[in-house]
């Protein structure tokens, strides 16, 4: 599942903050949110969260790819009978924000720093709980980056991948590195958790990782296993605190990254 190669997308991008000394970007499940909706939907209206994990570490281990073991997630749920809009309002009713990301993204918009969310999700998923979640002002002015849906007219549905000849789905590498080619390119922060960041974890100049308590810990232990410098993080107000630092020159991206804690 090589970054190498530039995958073609079926969908559109948003531009490029080109004016910007800092961006944010960060995965959504399991990231912003305190658990993953993709896997609570596989978990609990699908084949169940046994299979799912064993797929997922099928995905770490390189056996299969993303995009693959996803669509058979949802594949199964589709298959259980659940319609779109079941799972929207399923999800809108169990899904939580992290603690911090109120205030974390508040600070980021008074000082001019885009939060752009990047995630192998579906967008109409994440529009809906995003809007439950931070009022529907505060979700309109953060960009969404992610996989779209076809709704069928009886109520099913398929995952419309942004990158369906990657083996990511959506390869998010694609929604960093047009920033390298600016000519003065902005610091980029990247904030993942899970399997579906892989694609990504390398090209940020300061990497967040989120540490889970249940265990699943699979961007951890690829960046461990691929010597990529990250930082462990629990909630975006401890995340808060090392941006700051960076942003007010307080410390440099090399000392905020030898450190690996936030």
């Amino acid at each position: 599942m090589s970054s190498d190669a530039i995958p073609e997308s079926t969908l559109p991008y948003p531009p490029v903050y080109k004016d910007k000394r800092f961006v944010v970007l960060s995965d959504w499940d399991g990231t912003i949110t305190t658990q993953d909706s993709n896997d609570y939907m596989t978990d609990t209206l699908g084949f169940g969260k046994d299979r799912r994990r064993a797929g997922n570490l099928e995905i770490l281990a390189g056996r299969q790819t993303f995009r693959d073991g996803f669509r058979e997630m949802l594949e199964s749920i589709t298959a259980n009978g659940h319609s779109f809009n079941t799972c929207k309002e399923v999800l809108r009713k169990n899904i939580k924000l992290d603690a911090g990301f109120k205030d974390f993204n508040t600070w980021c918009t008074a000082n001019d720093i885009p939060v752009v969310i990047v995630s192998s999700g579906m967008a109409p998923i994440i529009r809906a709980v995003l809007s439950n979640l931070v009022g529907q002002e505060v979700a309109n002015n953060i960009d969404i980056i992610a996989n779209e849906v076809d709704v069928e007219p009886n109520g099913g549905w398929n995952i419309k991948f942004r990158h369906p000849t990657s083996g990511y789905g959506h390869d998010k590498s694609r929604a960093i590195l047009p920033y390298r080619d600016l000519d003065s390119p902005p610091l980029l922060f990247f904030f993942g958790d899970g399997v579906s960041d892989m694609s990504a974890a390398r090209h940020a100049d300061i990497l967040f990782v989120k540490q889970k308590d249940d265990g699943e810990n699979d961007l951890a232990a690829y960046c461990n296993r691929e010597g990529i410098q990250h930082i462990i993080f629990a909630d975006f107000s401890q995340a808060l605190k090392v941006v700051q630092a960076v942003v007010s020159g307080e410390k440099t991206p090399a000392q905020v990254l030898a450190v690996g804690r936030a």
